[in-house]
């Protein structure tokens, strides 16, 4: 049996009181505290081992319990998240239709091309890196698994998870180059065996 609990319902099952926000205020904090980073462990404290170390049970108790602990943590966290949401505010009124139209376009017609086509960027990467040359793939070589050619070798671009997967026994013509997406772009992972036959 599977039962979900919404974080709404576990308020009210521990009887805690939800704060009410006007509309799109809890969105332009959370963005503001993304920016400001300034609920992290270093700031607050660990929250997962506090709570652990917690000997008490009720709301107030740990309220009271954490302040004893951190008790500058919170006060500095909402001057820097105001600092950042007063930044927010000075963004938006720059915020024009202009604008709007070149980030739409942006992630609907340009990060669309790019997270479909970053193969080849790898492939260029790659080769750029071991000074060699290199050409992306025809659309039969496509067919084949085939991303492109790396000093006339085979390549196929596959993400780290592929190797975990039953996908080995997916027949490709070729070497293989894995990656993984990070948040400000893509982690290359050369095998070493590729890495000598493109150093020959």
């Amino acid at each position: 049996m599977q039962i979900k609990i919404k974080t709404e319902e576990i308020r009210m099952l521990m009887d805690v009181e939800t704060p009410e926000f006007p509309k799109y205020v809890t969105q332009i904090l959370n963005l503001a505290n993304q920016n400001a980073q300034r609920t992290r462990p270093k700031v607050v404290g660990q929250m997962s081992e506090l709570i652990k170390k917690f000997p008490d049970k009720t709301l107030d108790e740990w309220e009271k319990w954490y302040i004893e602990k951190h008790p500058e943590a919170i006060g500095i966290a909402t001057k820097k998240i105001l600092y950042m949401v007063e930044n927010l505010k000075g963004a938006i009124t720059e915020i024009d239709e202009e604008m709007v139209r070149k980030w739409v376009r942006d992630l609907v017609i340009v990060k669309t091309f790019l997270g479909l086509k970053f193969q080849e960027a790898i492939i260029k990467k790659v080769a750029k890196q071991l000074s060699v040359d290199y050409r992306v793939s025809t659309p039969e070589e496509e067919s084949k698994g085939i991303d492109g050619f790396i000093k006339g070798i085979p390549i196929s671009i596959k993400p780290t998870t592929y190797s975990s997967k039953d996908m080995l026994s997916e027949s490709i013509e070729g070497q293989i180059i894995f990656y993984e997406k990070e948040k400000t772009g893509i982690k290359i992972i050369v095998p070493d065996e590729l890495e000598k036959l493109l150093n020959k």
